[in-house]
């Protein structure tokens, strides 16, 4: 048996038909977007807007839109939160759990579009869910904010290629040949 996911913090449920007409907006509420910074251990997130255009396919649901956020991120050296923007395109596609799966003797090509999709149980997919791991992983965990060098010079880190000592300069005389 396996565990229940928890509930998604970003949840917009669609039906699978018949589909919205139009792009379907997500604008994440203020406890939303609370939600998600604990999520994703963000400092804050404050703003997270996603526009997507759902189209039947074949055995799937493609999504495709764009994400836009600001957020407040960690530095990855000084642990200060500084603003990022993101601003991502989303290329998705939901497919029913019980589609009927390949045989072993099918062969299956696989376009660019193949390597996000996500599956969904019943008549309905969490469009929001997608949405807020799309967020995810838009953020680069290694990020530096503009107070990173101080912060490193305060620990006695240096950059790669700004040594001293006699082993730099027997580098930098090595470089000069």
């Amino acid at each position: 048996m396996s565990a229940a996911l928890p509930p998604s913090e970003l949840a917009r449920w669609i039906k699978t038909r018949p589909l919205p007409g139009a792009p379907v907006v997500i604008e994440a509420s203020a406890d939303e977007r609370a939600a998600l910074a604990a999520r994703f251990g963000l400092g804050a997130v404050e703003s997270l807007r996603a526009e997507i255009a759902l189209e039947q396919r074949p055995r799937a649901i493609r999504a495709t839109g764009r994400l836009t956020a600001a957020i407040m991120q960690p530095c990855a050296i000084s642990a200060e939160d500084f603003p990022v923007a993101i601003d991502e395109p989303v290329d998705l596609r939901f497919v029913a759990a019980d589609a009927r799966p390949a045989t072993p003797e099918e062969e299956i090509e696989l376009e660019a579009d193949d390597c996000d999709e996500i599956e969904y149980d019943g008549d309905m997919f969490d469009l929001g869910e997608a949405v807020a791991q799309t967020l995810g992983l838009a953020i680069d965990p290694y990020a530096e904010g503009p107070n990173a060098d101080a912060a490193r010079a305060a620990a006695g880190i240096v950059k790669e290629g700004e040594q001293d000592g006699p082993l730099a300069a027997l580098l930098a005389g090595l470089k000069r040949d």
